[in-house]
């Protein structure tokens, strides 16, 4: 397994690079930003980058490669910041957000965690992955990524795609925001954290302007959402 790295702290990448070696773990060390088609041309399953290397829109770089490559594990690793700034990261295409200083063996295992859950998934209880959920005028194409209207793609980011097919796995059940949180980022779920309303939120209205019509996610108020699509106004 090969992960990338775009860090500069030299001490970091020697304590990460003894644990890769004892966990039989290929590392390419990147010390300056670098481009999608370098970066890529190593091949490897997940990549950790300090975003402080990337400068104002190391936004613009983590949302880049979930749409180039959705396997991808894509993960922060970089100092102190804002809950807001760490939301945005995970929003915009981050995996996983890990503060430093952090041990290099909770990083691996974080790695590990992400790609178990970014592979595609294999077949359970005779649910096909490449099967479409259809609901309302919505289909939703689990070996695709994303949600189409007629066709149309609603261009979901992959933590979108991955909570709307999670509602839609237990179409009609209620999901806590708690279990979302954990299927999304592999955590416990910390009082406050609003993070899951803000993706739920973003789902909404994309696929609203494609299907104004119909209303997919549903609101349990205070406790979680289900999938069920429904006309505006009700009629199911």
């Amino acid at each position: 397994m090969r992960i990338a790295t775009i860090d500069r702290d030299e001490s970091f990448l020697r304590a990460l690079a003894q644990q890769s070696a004892r966990s039989d773990w290929q590392l390419i060390i990147h010390r300056e930003p670098i481009g999608a088609d370098a970066l890529m041309h190593g091949r490897p399953h997940a990549v950790l980058v300090d975003i402080a290397l990337l400068g104002p829109r190391w936004d613009e770089w983590l949302a880049r490669y979930p749409a180039r490559r959705p396997e991808l594990g894509v993960l922060v690793c970089t100092g102190a910041s804002t809950l807001a700034k760490r939301v945005h990261g995970l929003d915009v295409g981050a995996d996983d957000w890990i503060t430093k200083p952090c041990h290099p063996a909770e990083v691996l295992a974080r790695v590990e965690a992400v790609l178990r859950r970014t592979r595609p998934p294999a077949p359970a209880s005779g649910r096909d992955p490449a099967a479409v959920v259809r609901g309302g005028e919505l289909e939703l194409h689990l070996a695709l990524y994303d949600a189409f209207v007629g066709g149309v793609p609603a261009g979901l980011t992959r933590r979108e795609f991955d909570l709307l097919a999670e509602l839609a796995a237990h179409r009609g059940g209620m999901l806590p925001r708690e279990h979302l949180y954990r299927r999304l980022f592999g955590l416990e779920m910390a009082s406050g954290e609003r993070s899951i309303d803000t993706f739920v939120r973003k789902i909404r209205n994309k696929l609203g302007r494609l299907s104004p019509q119909w209303r997919y996610i549903q609101t349990h108020r205070g406790v979680g959402y289900s999938f069920q699509a429904r006309r505006v106004g009700g009629e199911r």
